[in-house]
């Protein structure tokens, strides 16, 4: 199931020009917009969020069948992160760390997720279809209530 899961997940990453960070089991970090410039990384991150979200819903009913159950979270968040070679002398990997990259988890593990979650900054911008405002909500690791809205699609 994992491998179908990451393949057919790596196919959307490498569509809309993403950079996959790592694969943790049945999560995985995803961002954009580094090492290579592309245009619109924010819409690309919604769109390949949704069409991931699709993706698993017809996945998920056939893995259903054979007993295994994986919901999707998703979380996007916008904002600034360090970047570059992370870790120690031996071991370094390209990476990014900071209060986005938590941000973003930690939508990943809200309840109802099954929508794409955003964070602040990506409210106003884009043209997106959203199922209205969850937040301000309380996530761990973080000082202030931050607010969240969902995505259901993107508008033509």
């Amino acid at each position: 199931m994992l491998r179908e899961y990451h393949a057919e997940m790596g196919r959307l990453i490498l569509e809309h020009e993403g950079t996959l960070e790592r694969f943790t089991g049945d999560g995985m970090m995803i961002f954009f917009n580094d090492p290579v410039e592309i245009p619109n990384p924010a819409e690309r991150a919604i769109r390949m969020a949704i069409a991931m979200r699709d993706l698993i819903a017809g996945l998920a009913a056939r893995w259903r069948k054979r007993g295994w159950d994986l919901a999707l979270g998703v979380g996007i968040a916008q904002g600034y992160a360090t970047i570059g070679a992370i870790g120690f002398e031996g071991r370094l990997d390209y990476g990014a760390i900071g209060t986005v990259t938590n941000l973003a988890a930690r939508l990943c593990s809200e309840p109802e997720a099954a929508d794409p979650d955003l964070g602040p900054g990506r409210r106003s911008r884009g043209r997106h279809d959203r199922r209205g405002g969850r937040g301000p909500l309380t996530l761990k690791g973080l000082a202030r209530p931050v607010p969240i809205w969902s995505v259901r699609g993107l508008r033509d």
